[in-house]
């Protein structure tokens, strides 16, 4: 059961999107800060296509992107997270 990657998604839910993939990237990262013990639910990738995108620069997306996931980084086990925004045309 992918808790984080629910919580993830839900808190995406109100952005306008015609894509929303979220993996969990955590058996990558093993042994790493964040994953000392190999437990998971701590790195993750978004890759999410919207419109809300259009005319923003690549940092704008991702802060849009990062401000609606501020509370998960206190309240989950997410310690890295992989941002993908583009917009339907890209």
């Amino acid at each position: 059961m992918d808790i984080v990657t629910d919580k993830i998604k839900q808190a995406l839910a109100d952005l306008p999107h015609t894509n929303l993939v979220v993996t969990d990237d955590s058996h990558q990262h093993i042994g790493h800060a964040g994953n000392p013990d190999g437990k998971g639910q701590t790195h993750f990738s978004v890759e999410i296509t919207s419109p809300v995108f259009e005319g923003l620069s690549r940092v704008a997306r991702q802060r849009l992107v990062l401000d609606r996931l501020q509370d998960l980084w206190k309240t989950t086990s997410l310690h890295a997270l992989q941002i993908q925004a583009k917009t339907p045309g890209e």
